[in-house]
């Protein structure tokens, strides 16, 4: 059986998405800049980016990250591997191109058994912030991959403030430096509750 990874772009404060989101900016204010390194980074940066889907056999995500990417992935659905979307409104699956994307309401832990039993011995690749913390509480990330972009944003929707009241302990496996990211590969090693 394959990792569960949870992989995000942030500032060094932490910010995944800008102040001001809405249903019609769900990046935010100057949201976009957490991902130009996809498109014009550097080199190594484009590898590391063509390395988000070696391995990975399945994807999870939460319904903002699924509402604000749907348009832009285009006709393919941009993750040609099975995608598992969090919400709490029904919907059938969805196909673009390559990708189905399924709606999961019963909760994080159905919607990753139903990502590792799809992803078979590949990993199982968490997208969304809200995702990402969910598992985190749960006992459940077995990696984490962050991808530091240099700003401080100062204000927006941090990944890490849904973690009050746990500790989790990380060991850096990798580090890829540019002149435009840092990017860092964690394992996680333990969990703890605070209160």
């Amino acid at each position: 059986m394959g990792k569960v990874v949870a992989e995000i772009s942030m500032s060094l404060d932490g910010v995944v998405a800008g102040p001001g989101t809405d249903t019609d900016n769900r990046l935010g204010r100057d949201g976009e800049l957490l991902h130009t390194w996809m498109a014009h980074g550097t080199e190594a940066d484009h590898d590391v980016m063509a390395g988000f889907f070696t391995g990975t056999g399945a994807f999870v995500l939460g319904r903002t990250t699924f509402d604000m990417g749907i348009d832009v992935w285009g006709p393919d659905g941009a993750f040609e591997r099975p995608a598992f979307v969090l919400t709490h409104r029904p919907a059938e699956p969805l196909e673009r191109g390559k990708t189905t994307f399924t709606f999961v309401t019963d909760g994080p832990e159905a919607a990753l058994a139903q990502a590792r039993e799809a992803a078979g011995e590949r990993d199982v690749v968490l997208m969304s912030g809200s995702a990402i913390s969910q598992y985190l509480r749960l006992g459940l990330v077995d990696e984490l991959r962050l991808h530091l972009v240099p700003l401080l944003f100062g204000d927006g929707v941090r990944l890490f403030d849904d973690l009050a009241g746990h500790r989790v302990a990380l060991e850096r496996t990798d580090v890829v430096t540019t002149p435009t990211m840092t990017h860092l590969t964690y394992r996680v090693t333990s969990l703890e509750r605070t209160a």
